[in-house]
């Protein structure tokens, strides 16, 4: 029986977009997607999973024969405000039960993602290190950098094979804000289509890392790719694209529709968004794995706009 290849959280923003790739590139029949409900989309097979549900989790890797697993399911930073237990519980029992499965061989190859919300106030602020000071001030930042040190634990003490990367903020057309606190960057080019006017939730300076989702794909597939003598750093890469702030990319967006105009109004998220770096070295991603962004703001906005009608 052939392997095939698990998304566990694949009806988020990055799942949705990763099974098509993922698909486009070894088959539908090679990939099985999972989430608490099913996405209408998608092509490959499909399965209802609660990654909280290790029962359910070990029947569906059994099915597929499934070797190797992007495990994307998470309560992100703004939603994991709202529901601190919930969202520690999600975020560090669903990766533990994978990791477990991964000790008892039950799966080869794992890919976990973390995020820049492991940095905190006290992390430099421009060209944040891959080796810093790491504070978190949310529950998500905590849970992703309990995740790092577990995902490197396990590594070295069952020399399982977990590889991650630490996103920044993610832009994409193909689906919805997903609760985090960049989405105002995806939010603002949907406004900026229907209504030619945004009220922005962070302030016009609030400069913050962020990457095209089409550049985060190829990292993720990319890393999961390369040999795994070349993934030296198993707690998690930085990884950078682009650094702009709602002020820059509603300037962008004015070239394309020169009426569009912008308001701000911080909320909570805006405490969130400042205790987060604004731009990231990702020196060893490069050097390691051969990782390289396509994307800047231009690109990007351009792409964006001609997507979104």
């Amino acid at each position: 029986m052939d392997t095939k290849t698990l998304v566990i959280g694949a009806g988020g923003q990055i799942g949705k977009e990763l099974v098509q790739e993922l698909c486009k590139i070894y088959g539908n029949d090679k990939i099985v997607a999972s989430d608490i409900r099913k996405d209408e989309g998608v092509k490959c097979d499909f399965e209802t999973l609660d990654v909280l549900d290790t029962k359910r989790l070990v029947e569906i890797i059994k099915k597929h024969n499934v070797k190797e697993v992007y495990h994307l399911a998470a309560l992100l930073s703004a939603t994991a405000e709202q529901f601190p237990e919930k969202g520690w519980k999600l975020n560090m029992e669903g990766l533990l039960s994978v990791l477990e499965l991964m000790k008892d061989k039950v799966i080869d190859k794992m890919f976990w993602p973390s995020s820049i919300a492991v940095f905190g106030p006290n992390t430099p602020k421009q060209n944040t290190p891959q080796y810093t000071i790491m504070e978190p001030s949310t529950v998500y930042g905590i849970s992703k950098q309990a995740g790092e040190r577990w995902c490197e634990y396990y590594n070295k003490r069952y020399g399982v094979d977990v590889r991650s990367i630490r996103y920044p903020g993610l832009i994409g057309w193909q689906s919805a804000p997903g609760g985090g606190t960049t989405d105002y960057a995806v939010h603002i080019f949907h406004e900026a289509r229907k209504q030619k006017k945004y009220e922005c939730f962070l302030s016009e300076d609030t400069t913050l890392p962020m990457m095209y989702m089409s550049d985060a794909l190829r990292a993720t597939i990319g890393l999961m790719q390369v040999p795994s003598d070349k993934v030296k750093i198993r707690s998690s890469y930085n990884l950078a694209g682009m650094s702009f702030s709602p002020k820059d990319i509603a300037a962008e967006i004015k070239k394309h529709i020169p009426e569009f105009t912008i308001t701000y109004k911080p909320d909570y998220r805006q405490p969130i968004a400042d205790s987060w770096p604004q731009s990231i070295d990702d020196s060893f991603a490069r050097e390691h794995w051969g990782w390289k962004h396509q994307y800047d703001l231009a690109a990007m906005t351009k792409d964006m706009l001609d997507h979104i009608k």
